[in-house]
């Protein structure tokens, strides 16, 4: 019996998945991967730290690379996956496989022309954005220069990353959590490689860094295409700009670059009043931006990521009681990790920063200055996390206006906290009055919530927050008997460190997890589909 043959090039069909996971455990399934990336990324600044410390050669490539890392959020992660996913979510919902795939087709190659085109015009104008970002590098031409010969190099991660979370929230959104989590893995290893490998080479060694974000960027992207061809998704682009989905996706990106993507803005901000203070202050910020991203990235992000595929699903089929009820695990969950995040952070400030910073370049007054900022942003984590899964009640059903308006209301108000308490608080005070507009931008965004019904509150509210009490009580005694001096962490070395670190954190944790199932909080209670 003959068949039609199948074209060479075909890609096998679309694979409707099983059964979607929990939310738990997709929760899980992400925290981990994302738990080693940020492992790996703490192990990566420790390198760099190491060999490169804080000084100006330091400075010029975080700003090189923040600049695009900032892009790379405000629009791929950002702007972008929060229209995408939604409209995504809503053809897979209501159409065929086929307007699925027409759609993937439409959003790579309209999505892939427009980031060619602006990094071609950045890298052209690469000391105009240093300017930009960094105008207090115009006193330093040497610092000034290198930063900009560096974002020639770095910028072209943007164009790669931004088509890597393409190719993640299609992933996602057909529950294939685990492959998109692990990729940043990628640009950790690179990176490591570059700085202990590539930079003994080149006549300037920090360029070997700007190198490893660009090799980072092509490994991140080609690692996931073999996984879209098996969804039988991988794109063949064409630039559709007509295609309905591209212009919901970019009616609804406009406003959602300013909604979710406010407490990035408000980092750069940071880095641009930092560039005009003493040398060090980007690099203070950056190592202590980093600890405080560790938690929000392992279990905010990674509960966001999991909950947005899941409330548009729900939303497209109208099932508003249980979008209420997915919006209300989410921000349990993030109250019962970031809590005890928040505080551990606030109060191992210096014996973090030590044991995974000071070595090498970095002296007992970059531990001292750098845990200010800590602490600074520490209070205002728990914001942060929130933030995250609260936007995706908004853009889970096509409502971007209302978190932009919110969102510029945050960043003003960002900018007025700044100018208030840079003079008092140098470079701590610009990471306080993030976290300040943080927790304005996160009650801001729960009240639209309520006030139009979405979020409705789960029985068992008050029960739960004594818990929480009691848990976080528990933890902050242990810490409190355990801890050592700061002078004791600054003099021992770093095994000694690295030692009294894990005995800490074991510690910390051990008492949190028995106090809480002490007083009645059992997993079971987290578990939602």
């Amino acid at each position: 019996m003959s068949s039609e043959p199948r074209p060479i090039d075909s890609q096998p069909p679309v694979q409707e998945p099983p059964k979607a996971p929990g939310l738990l455990r997709s929760s899980g399934v992400v925290g981990v991967m994302t738990m080693l990336s940020r492992v790996l990324g703490l192990v990566r600044d420790m390198v760099i730290a190491r060999y490169f410390g804080a000084g100006t050669a330091a400075d010029a490539f975080f700003v090189a690379f923040k600049i695009p890392n900032f892009l790379r959020r405000l629009f791929a992660e950002g702007a972008f996956s929060q229209a995408f996913v939604p409209v995504l979510s809503s053809y897979r919902e209501k159409r065929d496989i086929s307007e699925v795939k027409r759609l993937v087709d439409a959003v790579a190659g309209s999505l892939g022309l427009v980031l060619l085109a602006v990094t071609l015009v950045a890298m052209l104008g690469a000391p105009v954005l240093t300017t930009i970002f960094a105008p207090g590098f115009l006193g330093d031409e040497v610092k000034f220069a290198l930063a900009s010969d560096m974002l020639r190099i770095t910028f072209p991660y943007l164009l790669l990353i931004s088509l890597t979370a393409f190719a993640g929230g299609v992933l996602n959104s057909y529950d294939r959590f685990a492959i998109p989590a692990f990729t940043p893995v990628l640009l950790n290893l690179s990176m490591i490689g570059a700085a202990i490998f590539l930079a003994p080479l080149m006549d300037e060694p920090v360029m070997a860094l700007a190198w490893g974000v660009f090799i980072a960027g092509a490994l991140q992207l080609f690692f996931q295409l073999p996984f879209l061809m098996r969804l039988g998704l991988l794109p063949r682009p064409r630039v559709d700009y007509k295609h309905e989905g591209v212009s919901r996706i970019l009616k609804l990106m406009a406003p959602a670059l300013f909604g979710v993507s406010v407490s990035q803005i408000n980092l750069l901000l940071d880095t641009v009043l930092a560039s005009f203070l003493q040398t060090g202050s980007v690099s203070w910020l950056y190592y202590s931006d980093r600890l405080a991203e560790l938690p929000l990235g392992v279990f905010g992000i990674a509960i966001a990521t999991v909950i947005l595929p899941s409330l548009s699903r729900k939303h497209a089929a109208a099932s508003k009681d249980q979008f209420a009820a997915t919006l209300d695990w989410a921000v349990r969950a993030v109250l019962l990790i970031g809590v005890p995040a928040a505080l551990a952070l606030a109060l191992l400030a210096e014996p973090l920063i030590a044991t995974l910073f000071h070595y090498g370049e970095v002296t007992d007054r970059d531990v001292t200055m750098s845990a200010q900022s800590l602490r600074a942003y520490s209070a205002g984590l728990l914001a942060f996390m929130l933030i995250k899964v609260l936007a995706p009640g908004f853009f889970s059903r096509e409502d971007t206006k209302t978190p932009v308006k919110i969102g510029v209301i945050a960043m003003v108000a960002n900018m007025a906290f700044n100018l208030a308490l840079i003079v008092p608080l140098a470079h701590a005070g610009l990471a306080l009055a993030t976290s300040i507009s943080a927790w304005l931008n996160g009650y801001l965004l729960w009240r639209g919530l309520r006030k139009e019904n979405v979020w409705k509150s789960q029985p068992g509210w008050p029960r739960f927050l004594m818990q929480l009490l009691v848990a976080n009580a528990a933890l902050a005694a242990v810490v409190f008997w355990l801890n050592a001096p700061v002078a004791d962490w600054l003099a021992a070395s770093g095994l000694q460190r690295a030692t009294d670190m894990g005995i800490l954190v074991v510690a910390g944790v051990a008492a949190y997890f028995v106090a809480l199932a002490l007083v009645g909080v059992r997993v079971r209670q987290f578990r939602q589909k």
